[in-house]
């Protein structure tokens, strides 16, 4: 959902070990915090309007979403500026902030999280729907459980049944490169289903402390306009001594790769060669040390894992 970056002034509508955790929360205790999701659209309405939408069965509160638009031509923003009076009838307060040109993935999210007032964060991709309605409360409950956690994110799992899994985590061998674990095998393998540190975690559903994203300094703009920024940030995080954790408690559906395919001015496999090598310059001290997945296992595969046409209904579980 990104290109070029350019600088302008944004139009802005409307307001190693875990110790035990507590992961079965789904209802957020009496004065939980406030939690602002943060979601990027660049077209692909089609998309965008199912995500959003399936998040308004989210069983929590209080919460609030932060849209920033990349520069739309097919009426996204016309859709958010309507879908803000649905989610205020049941007090989540919808903020849109409109971009006039894609200025990037990891500038448009840092733009978000200073937009918003949460003292969590999530980082959503338009291409994500809602699965578990107790999401943010577990996620949540992650991070209260132990302070050393900075960010945690959800088992995400395919639309389309039945729904195996899409990311269980992200695992690095010691030559840098990238395994989404668990990718492919059935929702509920076990050596997926237990709460657990992981390297890294794709950004395409995370939450994560503000404090903690703020001493990181947010998502490095050297990776705009996508790719590997996710995983930086991650890493980031880790060097200044907090834990990355996948909670398999929270699911959630993702598409995959329907931010960045299709998009003429985005040329992905370069931009993965180019931002995978930076990763590896920063990172390899760390990487090569910790015991990521074998090179054999990082071998992407082609999977049948259907569109948004194949979707009817998405189930939804507590």
């Amino acid at each position: 959902m990104n290109s070029e970056p350019a600088s302008h002034e944004p139009h802005v509508d409307g307001g190693a070990h875990c110790s035990p955790l507590t992961v079965h929360c789904s209802r957020p205790p009496k004065g939980a915090p406030l939690v602002s999701v943060v979601t990027l659209t660049h077209n692909k309405l089609e998309y965008t309007s199912r995500c959003l939408a399936s998040l308004l069965s989210t069983a929590y509160a209080p919460w609030e979403l932060v849209v920033v638009d990349n520069g739309s031509s097919d009426g996204t923003p016309a859709w958010v500026a309507e879908f803000r009076d649905t989610a205020a009838a049941i007090g989540v307060n919808v903020r849109l902030i409109r971009n006039a040109c894609n200025i990037g993935c990891s500038t448009a999210r840092n733009q978000g999280a200073a937009a918003s007032t949460g003292a969590r964060l999530v980082f959503m991709d338009n291409d994500v729907a809602l699965r578990s309605r107790g999401w943010l409360a577990r996620l949540g409950a992650t991070l209260d459980a132990d302070p050393q956690v900075g960010i945690v994110g959800p088992k995400l799992v395919y639309p389309v049944a039945p729904h195996r899994i899409q990311c269980a985590g992200v695992g690095i061998s010691r030559t840098g490169r990238v395994l989404f674990r668990g990718r492919g095998e059935r929702r509920d393998d076990p050596r997926f289903s237990r709460l657990e540190p992981v390297q890294s975690l794709i950004s395409a559903c995370f939450m994560v402390r503000r404090d903690v994203f703020e001493q990181a300094g947010g998502f490095d703009e050297a990776f705009n306009p996508v790719e590997f920024e996710d995983f930086d940030l991650c890493y980031r995080v880790r060097s200044q001594g907090h834990r990355v954790v996948y909670n398999p408690a929270v699911e959630m559906y993702h598409f995959e790769s329907v931010t960045t395919a299709g998009t003429p001015t985005l040329p992905n496999t370069g931009l993965i060669i180019r931002h995978g090598l930076l990763f590896k310059e920063r990172w390899r001290q760390m990487f090569e040390n910790e015991d990521g997945p074998a090179d054999v296992e990082t071998a992407w595969q082609r999977l049948r894992v259907g569109k948004l046409a194949d979707v009817k209904d998405l189930p939804v579980v507590e």
